[in-house]
């Protein structure tokens, strides 16, 4: 069903958008304040006040409005397995695989997003979908996990029916992709009545918040969606100066000329009114903290020496960050300091082979042409190619993960088993019934296929890297 699934992801976004929006309306406030940073950022670059002020629609590409990532947490195989089967009737593909343990975590996660870069443009919805590793629990809480998981259905039968009908027909009919996005927005919807006891739920909070939030609920309710901006350091400042409760620093690399991977920041999640299952199908009333809004700058992918160029130098900066007892302050000037490493000039990347970009032909492209072997960079120094950085869809890697092992020794016993374990992609693949995609092996056959186009345009036997 090729033909739907752009138009099907971009009603499925923009219905949860808006269900989001009624839900948390911090989230609505959040959108609409980067809309003004957007705008505000535009006119200072152009240097234009007054009845010049510019509309930022007008200028930004028409993704930068729509785009959005969420964020939810799965329990069990089978809700992963099904999950992905309803992001594949979108056109969305497991990209990537996260181990959290590293951060303390119990849990791991893909990216669900398109792969093309057509895809992409039309519309680049991508949702970060972990869930829960029962191994990395205590025997207390999986116990408790799994009676209270396998006692739920996030998925409405009409839903499934459409996922299934969808698979077998290759395509959905206007009315059905309708249904589809009504049916598929009840997975995602917030649910103020618990599906554990206050009891039950304090043991699992206990252990780890997030165990409590992935298990006490009838849905795997959205706990964020993330429009994108073009300064998030203004969205920081703006937040702050509206009273929203902003994170202390923004996460990701340090401001630069040259943006890379990507960077982020949230306003805290909210405490809200729940109600646990009491005796005799009566409720207590209590209190849960999940949901939040984010807000993401987006910059260039990287390319495998890139990451590790990126990772390595995160590796000092949280090494020196422990051993300095940094607070927020200083680690944003050691995050600033070592990062002065990583080349922050357009060729350098290019030329270091940090970044991946698209490459074109220019309007005077080739004329002259004598030859049937060509260099890329002599290419692009005649003005015959020009070059464009690709974007970075993913999420940031969770690196250096050995840094924050460092104080186990002060850690509880059921923190110390998740941070000790390794990764374990192929006991995530087994629950998701598919493997995961390696984002950087696409953003390669990106750049791949714009040289050949270029090669073609050029008449040219090849391009030498």
């Amino acid at each position: 069903m090729d033909w739907a699934q752009d138009t099907l992801r971009a009603g499925f976004c923009h219905a949860l958008s808006e269900m989001y929006r009624s839900e948390v309306p911090l989230y609505g406030e959040l959108v609409d304040l980067v809309w003004k940073a957007d705008a505000e950022a535009i006119n200072a670059s152009r240097q234009l006040g007054g009845a010049n002020v510019i509309d930022p629609d007008e200028i930004l590409p028409s993704r930068n409005r729509v785009e959005r990532h969420g964020a939810i947490r799965l329990g069990t195989a089978k809700e992963l397995a099904t999950i992905r089967r309803m992001f594949a009737v979108m056109g969305m593909s497991p990209v990537g695989y996260y181990d959290l343990s590293v951060a303390g975590f119990p849990m791991h996660a893909t990216a669900f997003r398109p792969k093309s870069r057509e895809a992409l443009a039309r519309h680049p919805f991508r949702v970060f979908t972990t869930v829960l590793r029962m191994d990395l629990l205590t025997e207390r809480t999986r116990d408790l996990a799994w009676r209270a998981l396998n006692q739920r259905n996030i998925f409405t039968d009409r839903l499934v029916a459409l996922i299934d009908h969808a698979e077998s027909q290759g395509r959905l009919t206007p009315d059905e992709c309708k249904a589809f996005i009504a049916e598929g927005l009840e997975t995602f919807r917030w649910h103020s009545k618990a599906t554990v006891t206050l009891e039950e739920y304090k043991i699992l909070k206990a252990e780890h918040p997030l165990i409590a939030d992935i298990v006490s609920f009838p849905s795997c309710h959205i706990n964020h969606l993330t429009p994108r901006t073009i300064d998030i350091d203004l969205v920081q400042k703006m937040m702050q100066d509206n009273g929203m409760p902003a994170k202390e620093r923004i996460e990701g690399p340090p401001h630069r000329e040259y943006p890379i991977l990507l960077r982020q920041t949230s306003f805290k999640a909210l405490e809200e009114t729940v109600y646990f299952r009491g005796s005799d199908e009566t409720y207590i009333r209590g209190s849960h903290t999940a949901r939040f809004g984010e807000v993401e700058q987006r910059g260039y992918a990287l390319t495998r020496k890139g990451r590790k160029l990126y990772d390595d130098i995160l590796a000092r900066v949280n090494t020196e960050a422990v051993e300095t007892e940094a607070d927020s302050g200083k680690y944003e000037a050691l995050l600033k300091r070592h990062f002065e490493e990583f080349p922050d000039d357009l060729r350098q990347l290019q030329e270091q082979e940090l970044a991946y970009f698209c490459y074109h032909v220019t309007p005077r492209g080739g004329k002259g042409l004598d030859t049937t072997k060509a260099n890329l960079n002599q290419l692009l120094k005649d003005g015959v190619l020009d070059l464009e950085p690709i974007t970075y869809e993913d999420f940031l890697p969770l690196s250096a993960g050995g840094i924050f092992n460092s104080n186990l020794g002060n850690t509880s016993q059921s923190k110390r088993l998740i941070m000790e374990a390794d990764a374990d992609l192929d006991g995530f693949q087994r629950m998701m019934g598919a493997p995961t995609i390696d984002e950087i092996s696409l953003y390669a056959q990106m750049q791949k296929d714009s040289l050949e186009t270029c090669r073609v345009q050029l008449g040219l036997e090849e391009i030498v890297e």
